[in-house]
């Protein structure tokens, strides 16, 4: 990747270390209780899969696609589902996994939407959060890291669709994407 990244902000060391955490947390919370482990395709599968891979409670999985980037690198605020879920959540325990919470916004919209469902409850869980972009207020159980508002690609996060392959998360140099 070379000239594109400036700098590693989260090892994958510190990434694991702090998804062994979480999933302990998560354990504990739901401990006698069954959950449905929400991923919001594509940059929560690689902490959707590790973060399942070391809890304990017997969950099942599913994955939502939600759109409100296009092809620009702040949220336009207008939420589309590409793919629902195939999961009927009336009554079930649902923690949804995101990779980062920017805005809030499509988080916000999709909790309520997920809520208008009938589950027993909806938590969230996310590797990521930057609280000077967050605009909304939207309450997350379980968070990895706090991390600068800068952004960000690697573990799932993307820009453009490159990069997600990195085992770590690191700062995408400015000339990249033009900011």
């Amino acid at each position: 990747m070379g000239e594109d990244l400036c700098k590693i902000l989260i090892t994958e060391d510190e990434i694991s270390s702090r998804l062994d955490e979480l999933a302990a947390a998560i354990d504990r919370d739901y401990e006698g209780k069954e959950i449905l482990v929400l991923g919001i395709l594509k940059g929560a599968v690689m902490v959707m899969a590790d973060l399942a891979r070391k809890m304990h409670t017997p969950l099942t999985m599913d994955w939502m696609a939600v759109s409100s980037y296009g092809s620009g690198t702040k949220s336009s605020g207008v939420v589309r589902i590409l793919k629902d879920l195939e999961t009927d959540l009336e009554g079930k325990h649902v923690l949804i996994v995101e990779d980062i919470i920017d805005s809030g916004l499509t988080l916000s919209w999709l909790k309520a939407n997920l809520e208008s469902r009938g589950p027993a409850s909806v938590e969230i869980a996310t590797l990521l959060r930057k609280p000077d972009a967050t605009t909304v207020d939207i309450h997350v159980e379980y968070v990895g890291f706090d991390i600068p508002n800068e952004f960000v690609v690697g573990y799932g996060l993307d820009y453009a669709e490159k990069y997600r392959n990195l085992p770590f998360v690191g700062t995408l140099a400015p000339h990249v994407y033009g900011g």
